[in-house]
């Protein structure tokens, strides 16, 4: 298949890769001037996605989508599949939708979970809004770089579903490391505490694979001094657009709401920016009740 694709960072250098790697013939674009292995370089974004039958897209937030995907629509092939994998807000992937499919493309927002250990071992899964067409002619594409492909139905809900998802996480993590903080406090071994919730009713995917306590639980970024698989900065985006998405849906989320609210305190105030986003466990460590 020939493919193209925008966005050769973290996420998606490592996603190019792999679908060369399994023989598919991708060209790719970066305004960094990044490249991948196995990926031919292209001069514009332009002309990476002339000829291409699925164009993917891997970008930072949402109005740079809606500009690169502006750019670039008239130079696709009718027919084509615009593939996009960034997370965005709801609206500009459901503009980006309806602005490529008045073209004759097919559409699909993609984000995904398993950050970048997922992207280079081709293990993430895939949260997908579009047509069933277009899903079914990138499904080759997702079986290569992840594990698993959710059709979560129209335009715009692969964006909901990742925006809704990592609310939880967001959420669940802070209430993790609380609890160890107040176990600590109370003098409870750690071990001790994750040996019982982890098999209790307090079991988390924040609690049982990602432990945010170091050598307590399976290998996490807490055991390499917190340098980020995902990023505290990345979760504070990915929780400002779960308030964004709540107050155009008219939705009551206080959990999420107090979630933000701590993690721009952590990453904009103290020292969490550039850390994983577990590092809530020291940052608690150090704090009393006030």
């Amino acid at each position: 298949m020939q493919i193209a694709f925008i966005g050769l960072g973290n996420m998606g250098a490592p996603m190019a890769t792999n679908l060369a790697k399994a023989g598919h013939a991708v060209t790719g674009f970066d305004v960094a001037g990044t490249t991948a292995e196995g990926v031919a370089k292209a001069r514009t974004a332009e002309d990476a996605v002339a000829g291409a039958e699925v164009v993917i897209t891997m970008l930072p937030n949402g109005e740079i989508l809606r500009d690169v995907v502006a750019g670039i629509v008239p130079h696709m092939t009718k027919g084509a599949v615009l593939l996009d994998c960034s997370t965005v807000d709801v609206a500009s992937a459901r503009a980006v939708a309806e602005l490529a499919g008045a073209a004759g493309l097919g559409t699909l927002d993609a984000p995904v979970s398993g950050g970048t250990v997922g992207a280079t071992n081709g293990t993430l899964t895939f949260m997908v809004g579009g047509d069933e067409t277009a899903f079914a002619t990138a499904r080759p594409l997702f079986e290569i770089m992840g594990q698993k492909a959710v059709h979560c139905g129209a335009s715009g809900n692969g964006q909901a579903a990742k925006i809704c998802n990592n609310m939880i996480l967001g959420v669940t993590m802070i209430a993790t490391c609380e609890a160890f903080a107040l176990a600590d406090k109370l003098g409870l071994s750690r071990e001790a505490m994750f040996d019982v919730v982890s098999t209790s009713s307090g079991y988390s995917w924040s609690m049982n694979a990602y432990c945010p306590a170091p050598g307590v639980g399976p290998q996490s970024p807490a055991d390499n001094g917190y340098k980020p698989g995902f990023a505290a900065d990345l979760m504070l985006k990915d929780l400002r657009l779960s308030q964004q998405a709540a107050e155009a849906a008219h939705a009551q989320t206080p959990m999420g709401r107090a979630a933000t609210d701590l993690y721009r305190s952590f990453v904009e105030d103290e020292d969490g920016a550039g850390r994983d986003f577990s590092a809530m466990l020291p940052r608690f460590e150090k704090l009393n009740r006030g």
